[in-house]
């Protein structure tokens, strides 16, 4: 199968490993694979508009060099300019990212063909997803699919907001200055971690004890 693949990923290991598995050992595909190190040289190529032929596949790793001058923070913002840009490649991402609101955010804003965490899957699980994603398919890892379960279920309790309370609190920021960052008035904040609280079973807690349990829980 003559493709085009692209690979995002800083790691010159991992690299090697897909380019081996892809191409010289089992897939059997032929063609170009094309490597980007940080998001500066991943933008510039996938907003090339001399290359008039999309990717077929783009393997997009999640933490990468940031592009500071253009403010690509890593695979997440590159994911969204490959769907602008190349609508017609299927993404596969390949990430150590275990929070379920990562998980979850990825999945909704990017909805990549392939989504694969680094932890749990293993040589033959990217085959299968490259040849499924080729094939028109869809192919997600088990802590994927555990990930997007909890959230729709729990979906009533972690809407944007909610989740944005809990990343920002894990970051260090006081509640007196997230409503310039949220929009939010400071009783419909607190009102909010009330029921974050609820959820979590904490009776008394304080941000610590909210930070503590979304850990323990995965969400972050």
């Amino acid at each position: 199968m003559n493709i085009r693949i692209l690979i995002i990923e800083d790691h010159p290991a991992q690299v090697e490993l897909y380019t081996s598995l892809l191409v010289k050992e089992r897939c059997g595909f032929n063609g170009v694979i094309t490597v980007a190190k940080d998001c500066k040289s991943a933008y510039e190529i996938i907003t090339d508009k001399r290359d008039e032929v999309d990717f077929e596949l783009i393997f997009l790793d999640i933490n990468l060099p940031v592009d500071n001058e253009r403010n690509i923070m890593g695979g997440y913002d590159l994911g969204i300019l490959i769907r602008k840009h190349l609508p017609l490649s299927k993404i596969i991402i390949l990430t150590g990212h275990t929070g379920i609101f990562k998980i979850h955010n990825i999945a909704k804003k990017i909805n990549p063909e392939g989504f694969l965490i680094k932890c749990d899957f293993t040589y033959s699980d990217i085959i299968l997803a490259a040849n499924e994603v080729l094939r028109g398919g869809e192919y997600k890892s088990e802590t994927v699919k555990k990930a997007i379960k909890a959230m729709i279920k729990e979906g009533i309790y972690f809407d944007t907001y909610n989740q944005k309370i809990i990343d920002l609190l894990s970051q260090g920021v006081r509640t007196k200055n997230m409503p310039k960052i949220l929009g939010l008035s400071i009783s419909t904040i607190d009102k909010r971690k009330t029921t974050i609280k609820g959820y979590f079973n904490i009776e008394n807690g304080d941000d610590e004890d909210i930070i503590r349990a979304a850990k323990m829980n995965n969400f972050i």
